[in-house]
């Protein structure tokens, strides 16, 4: 019977130390030790929660359950955002299963454990091997954030000819911009001044534009797709001039409030808005292997996995600090 230290939200948001006991392994349920834990901005959704944080996990198996088939004590592995589903719904059966109705996924089910933590109980259904051109700190933010921007491009074909602008250098952008332009596609990257513009280039960027002070935007051919990985939506009236026809725009940051757009141009242009969330488990083993293939690895900032750790990277990503992605490790 595993029992194990987690670190929860609280009313007040302050990060508290708790313990989690889970029954005897059954079925497929793996128990794996935290080895690193991404930080993502739902995270931070969350904090005022009384819920385990955390779903940026990779680790190492300790045991496993009496119908695990492939996976063995000792292998490295990492889980994200869906730690269940149906398995028998239209979506499940088409390999879609994040759409599920009756998915579970972080903040809405599970709340006893998350990957800010020593150990955690999952199924072998829902955790994925890691390969071996990345380490638990590399894989661990490829877990929710290299899940989401890949699944926008894999999920709805994006063709390798595509022009792709990549909104906002961050945690999101930043791997964004990586996985697109392995892929083949010619990147544009929008930020506010010119102050990333060397890294979006390193990164695999073909331009870079400062939006700062801007009227008006010209980058020669337009967008066939839009990824916009910034919380804030940008100032649409510079953005959809540069939108080709039949184009897509993928908003893929959690915020709260409408999404707003002008009607107008969307109609005109035939231009879509696609909602999209974390990877199905099919798109999300190709992610990984993917990242492997390309060396695809998140920047990172390292922090210790417990309270004063947990509260410092929420503190750098709050305050806008964080380059680009924070990393929580257990302490030997």
């Amino acid at each position: 019977m595993p029992s194990f230290t987690v670190y929860k939200g609280s009313k007040d948001g302050s990060i508290q130390k708790s313990q989690t006991t889970k029954g005897d392994l059954k079925n497929d349920e793996v128990l794996i030790r935290v080895t690193a834990s991404g930080l993502c901005g739902t995270d931070e959704h969350y904090r005022t929660s009384d819920m385990v944080l955390g779903h940026e996990g990779a680790g190492v198996i300790e045991a496993v359950g009496p119908a695990v088939r492939s996976l063995k004590k000792g292998d490295r592995v990492g889980w994200g955002y869906e730690h269940d589903c149906c398995g028998e719904c239209t979506y499940c059966l088409s390999g879609r299963e994040t759409f599920c109705p009756e998915r579970k996924m972080y903040g809405y089910a599970d709340l006893d454990q998350g990957s800010f933590a020593t150990h955690a109980v999952w199924r072998e259904a829902f955790v994925f091997k890691l390969p071996e051109g990345l380490t638990d700190k590399e894989a661990a933010p490829l877990m929710c954030g290299g899940a989401t921007v890949f699944n926008a491009l894999r999920m709805y074909n994006i063709a390798p000819t595509s022009r792709v602008g990549v909104m906002g250098v961050g945690g999101l952008g930043h791997l964004a911009i990586q996985f697109a332009s392995k892929m083949g596609c010619d990147v544009v990257v929008f930020s506010g001044t010119e102050s990333k513009k060397e890294e979006a280039m390193k990164l695999g960027a073909s331009e870079f534009v400062a939006m700062k002070g801007k009227k008006e935007l010209d980058i020669g051919r337009k967008l066939d797709v839009l990824l916009v990985t910034m919380s804030a939506q940008p100032d649409w009236s510079l953005i959809l001039p540069v939108m080709a026809g039949d184009s897509i725009i993928f908003p893929l940051s959690v915020s709260g409030g409408d999404f707003t757009i002008p009607y107008t141009p969307l109609l005109l242009q035939g231009i879509r808005v696609q909602g999209s969330i974390v990877a199905p488990r099919n798109i999300h083993k190709q992610m990984l292997q993917f990242a492997a293939l390309h060396q695809i690895k998140p920047v990172i900032m390292e922090f210790p996995l417990n309270q004063e750790g947990i509260t410092k990277a929420m503190t750098t990503l709050n305050e806008g600090n964080m380059r680009y992605r924070g990393v929580l490790v257990p302490e030997n």
